[in-house]
């Protein structure tokens, strides 16, 4: 019952998100559109990085992108003030949301695909939402395409894919534990729960924990200890292997997961390695985001 309960409310979250982001700015477009150099632009926008190691998940994407959709403008748009701002610092100007939208309308672009980079329809990916409408009136078609895990086929396919990525060295006995980021009281957040029981329910010894969400790692070091796991090996469940991936993941200090498994007796073998940077992840993606110019 609790199962039940579980994917009841995902796919009420699912139905809603869908609503939320679409139904707000949904139009009639041909099945067989095809994009218009000079007119047509992509827009992917995404948390970001300043990492130059977790920036190849995001040059992997571009390069795939590119490759699907060799007639549009592909321009990036960073979502964290932060990261804009250190980049910038370095000389390398990254745009916001708002910025890069302005940016393409007066360069003339009248139809513009912006495609989110999130893992799960949360809080940033609703601010993206914001933007978009605010900026709607001022092209001919303004659409945001959805992030990965927009429905339960995608989260089972994801799961699956991350799951054929563990190292083939993984003895048995071995644990895999994924690290997602999480979306504290957000709605989304339960996104997470259900990737973690297809994850468990696709290999007993596998698991997923979050950093700012649920499931939390202690949830999941029951699990560990009560299968006396000693080695588990530590993947990155986000777009980038960055700073998350480094620190609460794989770093030094103590309150890392690396630190707090090796206090429970159990050895980390992290994999510093963003779920962008495999083609047939960032295909999920590009396959929303064909679905969204063709206006399936």
């Amino acid at each position: 019952m609790f199962q039940i309960r579980i994917y009841m409310k995902i796919f009420m979250i699912f139905a809603l998100i869908t609503v939320l982001s679409f139904g707000l700015f949904a139009e009639e477009q041909s099945s067989t559109q095809k994009g218009t150099k000079n007119m047509d632009a992509i827009l992917l926008v995404t948390f970001g990085t300043s990492d130059p190691e977790a920036k190849k998940a995001f040059v992997n994407i571009e390069k795939l992108a590119r490759a699907k959709f060799p007639v549009y403008e592909i321009r990036w748009a960073y979502t964290s003030e932060m990261i804009r701002r250190n980049l910038a610092k370095k000389g390398e100007i990254l745009l916001s949301p708002e910025e890069a939208l302005l940016k393409l309308k007066e360069d003339g672009f009248k139809n513009v695909y912006a495609q989110s980079l999130h893992i799960i329809p949360g809080e940033e990916f609703h601010q993206v939402v914001a933007t978009v409408v605010k900026f709607k009136k001022d092209f001919d078609k303004l659409i945001i395409s959805p992030p990965l895990l927009n429905s339960m086929a995608d989260v089972k396919k994801s799961v699956k894919l991350m799951l054929s990525k563990v190292p083939t060295e993984r003895k048995k006995e071995d644990a895999v534990l994924f690290m997602g980021h999480g979306s504290g009281k957000h709605p989304s957040d339960m996104i997470y729960v259900a990737a973690a029981y297809e994850i468990e329910k696709s290999d007993g010894n596998a698991f997923l924990a979050t950093v700012e969400g649920n499931p939390t790692l202690d949830d999941v070091l029951a699990g560990l200890k009560g299968k006396k796991v000693r080695k588990a090996y530590l993947l990155p469940f986000m777009s980038v292997a960055g700073d998350h991936a480094k620190n609460d993941m794989a770093g030094s200090e103590p309150d890392s997961w690396k630190s707090i498994l090796a206090k429970n007796g159990i050895e980390s073998a992290p994999v510093m390695k963003g779920m962008a940077e495999y083609d047939e992840i960032v295909e999920i993606w590009l396959e929303h985001l064909e679905k969204t110019i063709k206006g399936l």
